[in-house]
Formats: C-alpha cells, structure tokens, sequence
C-alpha cells in the first residue's frame, strides 16, 4: 500500500502544515504551478516527490519536471498534468491521448478548485485537489490524501486549510 499527499497550485508558498501532511505519506505528487523551486525541495527533503510543471513555472522549473508525467503506482496507471480539464470537457492539448490510452487515475490541477469524479465513458479517476498556496481566488486551501493498494484507490480524504489570507 503506498499513502498519497496530492497536492497543486502552491504557487511558491509551502508551510509546516503542509510538511507535517507530507510526513504522513509515502509519496507526494505536484500537479503544478509549484512556484519556487524551495516548495518542492523542502517536500523533497522529507518524502519522494512526483510532479509537473504548471503555466506559472520557469524554465527552472520545467527542467526539473515535465508537462506530462505518467507512471505506475500499485497497478493503477496515473497521469499528472497541470491543465486537463474534466470529464466531457478535457484541454485540448490532452483530449486525443487521453480518448486513445486512458489511465485509470487522472490528476490535473490550474483551476483552483477541488473536484474528484469518474469519467464512466473512459473508465477512470479523475482528481484535482484544488490550491494549497494562497495566491489566487480560491477561499479555502486544499489538498487530497488517499492510498493505493494492488489496483485499488481507496481512504480518500480532503485536506482544508483556513482561509488563504
């Protein structure tokens, strides 16, 4: 079983709540708009880190993650970018990929709010876990915490924050 810490949109702002989240888990995974490369090094200090950079990242940051970051956890195969969209409604810069060789577990971030639902069409999770930084127009802070096991996603749980300012 491997635990998840999801999280996005930090927007180069990381503080010891988050980190004690991200003690808890086995992995933590970044779906963009990290901000400050200091965010994803201090993650990296205490967890392994998965991530992708989001339309806010430099070229420092885009050339220690990648758009698209797809990879196998516990037999479920997990796509990570930052600007997706939704079921029905998939950017368009993912919209034919996704139809042709659909994950099971689909995270994006960039919108700033959390939403987890399943596309029946494609057969998948997709996940957002809204924004933990507090730039943006966002209310509440959140993040996702779940575990994997043998295929399986199960103990979802929101993470709120009080309110970005």
């Amino acid at each position: 079983m491997t635990k998840i810490l999801l999280l996005s949109d930090t927007h180069s702002y990381i503080d010891e709540q988050i980190l004690n989240h991200v003690k808890q888990a086995d992995e933590v995974w970044h779906a963009g708009d990290i901000g400050d490369l200091q965010v994803t090094d201090a993650i990296k200090a205490l967890k392994p880190l998965r991530g992708v950079y989001g339309n806010i990242d430099n070229h420092e940051i885009r050339g220690e993650f990648p758009e698209n970051n797809r990879f196998m956890c516990e037999g479920v195969d997990v796509w990570i970018t930052h600007i997706g969209g939704y079921p029905n409604a998939y950017n368009m810069r993912v919209r034919e990929a996704i139809k042709a060789n659909p994950p099971k577990l689909f995270i994006c971030g960039h919108s700033h709010i959390l939403k987890v639902m399943p596309d029946k069409k494609l057969n998948l999770l997709h996940m957002n876990p809204g924004a933990v930084g507090k730039h943006g127009f966002h209310k509440i802070r959140t993040m996702l915490r779940f575990s994997i096991d043998k295929g399986k996603i199960d103990n979802l749980e929101v993470i709120e924050f009080d309110k970005r300012y």
